[in-house]
């Protein structure tokens, strides 16, 4: 029973480690929703007044999804990649297919969360109806009393209307609420063709096969945690001793004290080994064999440069 449990927990675990960016998003989108849900029932008041309306009602659907997009953006690992790829390379190195690709990767996660909130708000319909109603054209409604101009349309979020008209309130909300909903349904179909279209696109265009495309997903996602987790333990060997030469001693917990007496202290890493792993980075071969990352770039240069030495020293020796 223990083996089936762990080899179900392995297989989960699995699972989600490869669909990270899908349930990623699917959070992202869920408290977006909740966050909407609570700003409409707390946070919004239509102001109920000519050209008031108009931009509270706009601002209430664009102001926020703004305000996640560049959220979103700033969350992004690999918006400052992009960033410090320009700042160390001058982005030569970045063909213009490479920067679509990655520009591209960046809007479409940013985009998950503003999308969800201005889709939620059209579909609820009141930050629309509060922007338009001093809009509708009161030609289109049977009946409609003559003399009633925006002043009084503005007034129907908030039921502020003289008797009158107050019976075309109705009417009113329902036309606005199903133009609203329309261009929230029509934002949907269109945000699904366009994924769609661009995941044809990416898969028509990848040199990987599916497999291939895979692996370098599963080694991507083991060399971070790796390098995290040592970059972690190297630094505190380092401030370690650091903090020894200042003092004399270095207070340890038995989990530290154990780290230390496994790991051997080093210098510090010198900027440019920083410099040549940091930045963006795209699927690359040399001679044949597959690069998975500016690190594993980097090892194989290292390597190339010392059978280089080792060549020319053996050539040397024979001369």
């Amino acid at each position: 029973m223990a083996a089936l449990i762990s080899e179900n927990f392995k297989f989960v675990s699995l699972f989600f480690k490869s669909k990270d960016v899908m349930i990623f998003n699917g959070l992202i989108a869920l408290g977006t929703v909740a966050s909407q849900e609570v700003y409409s029932v707390f946070a919004f008041n239509c102001p109920c007044s000519p050209e008031r309306n108009y931009l509270y009602g706009m601002a209430a659907i664009g102001v926020p999804a703004l305000a996640l997009f560049l959220i979103g953006i700033m969350l992004i690992k690999n918006t400052w990649n992009l960033i410090s790829e320009c700042r160390i390379r001058a982005c030569k190195k970045l063909s213009g297919t490479a920067a679509f690709a990655l520009l591209g990767s960046i809007m479409g996660r940013a985009m998950v969360a503003p999308v969800t909130w201005s889709v939620i708000s059209l579909l609820r319909g009141e930050p629309y109806v509060c922007a338009l109603s001093e809009f509708v054209n009161t030609s289109s409604l049977k009946n409609f009393p003559e003399g009633y101009g925006p002043h009084t349309l503005a007034g129907f979020p908030c039921n502020t209307v003289p008797q009158e008209v107050a019976p075309f309130k109705e009417s009113i909300e329902r036309q606005l609420k199903y133009e609203s909903q329309l261009l929230g349904w029509l934002l949907v179909g269109s945000i699904a063709v366009g994924v769609f279209l661009m995941q044809c696109l990416k898969h028509c265009c990848s040199p990987l096969g599916r497999q291939q495309e895979a692996y370098w997903l599963q080694y991507r996602s083991n060399e971070k945690a790796l390098f995290q987790r040592t970059a972690e333990i190297h630094a505190k060997v380092l401030a370690a001793e650091n903090v020894k030469q200042f003092f004399g001693f270095v207070a340890l917990d038995e989990n530290d004290k154990a780290q230390l007496r496994e790991y051997q202290a080093s210098n510090a890493i010198p900027s440019s080994k920083w410099s040549q792993i940091t930045g963006v980075y795209l699927y690359r071969e040399n001679k044949g064999l597959p690069l998975y990352s500016r690190l594993h770039k980097w090892v194989k240069g290292m390597m190339e440069d010392r059978a280089d030495v080792n060549g020319k020293e053996q050539d040397q020796f024979l001369l």
